[in-house]
């Protein structure tokens, strides 16, 4: 991509009527030259300043020539418009699942909210819990999680959109970089110049990343206040009487046992099965959840 043409896409993309000023100079042109009489009927003083004050336009010998006509109807083309990160608004459900998480977690830090919801959970795992050792009942409730977590990703998230905004980052970061190199100070600020003007499609991203994992904790939250109300984490008494557990380089450990500091046997356990099934599970649905650049 030409300088010329990046100076179109970044003015278009700041001004959109911009786009028809521009078009309008190079319909007028005749031998790649234009004067203000030419086309002051149909674009604004302002806009044709504009033109000049980014170096489109050029003193010419009777009036302005346009720099390099090619790359700037280049610059005017679809192709390189922006990824709609903004498409995929949050509804109301997201917002609801959004509050609703932010009030689970008052179970960790209350125990009548924990007892409730506990107490609630314990309706469906308790009796998974009744025949099944509590090992195979943290790796049921991993499995699940790993799977309804894969499954809202895809749901909610456009890996399209998303790669494409990552390859355009990755565009401007090679060009900043070659700016550097050859010390153009020009380009330098024109790459600046986008990169703000994307400040508000990276926070769009960061939404379109966050609306999963929101359900993803709703989902989540009652399983683990479930466990935490089951062994009684952080002196909390335990609901079921559990049996000891063996891991390599501890032994025999309670589940309450501080494995990791003071992170508990149980929190442990969890974490390493929910990630190895996570693997599992994108593997075996040949999912990928990392965005590739085209």
């Amino acid at each position: 991509m030409s300088r010329t043409e990046r100076k179109v896409r970044s003015l278009v993309r700041s001004e959109a009527e911009m786009k028809g000023a521009i078009q309008t100079v190079l319909d007028r042109a005749v031998d790649n030259e234009v004067q203000w009489v030419d086309v002051r009927d149909e674009i604004t003083s302002g806009q044709w300043g504009r033109l000049i004050e980014k170096g489109i336009l050029v003193d010419g010998e009777t009036g302005f020539r346009i720099e390099d006509p090619d790359a700037v109807a280049e610059g005017l083309s679809e192709p390189s418009a922006s990824p709609d990160i903004e498409s995929n608004s949050w509804t109301k459900w997201d917002k609801g699942a959004a509050a609703g998480t932010l009030l689970l977690f008052a179970g960790y830090a209350w125990a009548p909210a924990r007892n409730l919801i506990g107490g609630t959970v314990d309706i469906v795992l308790g009796p998974l819990n009744s025949v099944v050792p509590f090992y195979v009942v943290i790796m049921a409730v991993a499995v699940a999680t790993g799977l309804y977590s894969t499954i809202l990703r895809v749901a909610l998230m456009d890996m399209e959109v998303m790669g494409q905004y990552k390859e355009q980052m990755q565009e401007i970061s090679d060009r900043r970089k070659k700016a550097k190199e050859e010390g153009d100070d020009e380009a330098l600020d024109e790459i600046q110049e986008e990169q703000m003007e994307m400040m508000g499609d990276q926070l769009g991203m960061f939404k379109e990343q966050f609306r999963p994992m929101v359900w993803i904790m709703f989902l989540t939250i009652p399983a683990f206040l479930w466990m935490f109300w089951a062994v009684g984490y952080r002196g909390a008494p335990a609901q079921y009487e559990l049996s000891s557990f063996v891991i390599p380089f501890a032994g025999t450990v309670e589940w309450t046992t501080g494995i990791l500091g003071p992170i508990e046997v149980w929190i442990v356990w969890y974490f390493l099965c929910s990630m190895a099934f996570t693997q599992i599970i994108q593997k075996g649905l040949n999912i990928s959840m990392t965005p590739s650049a085209s």
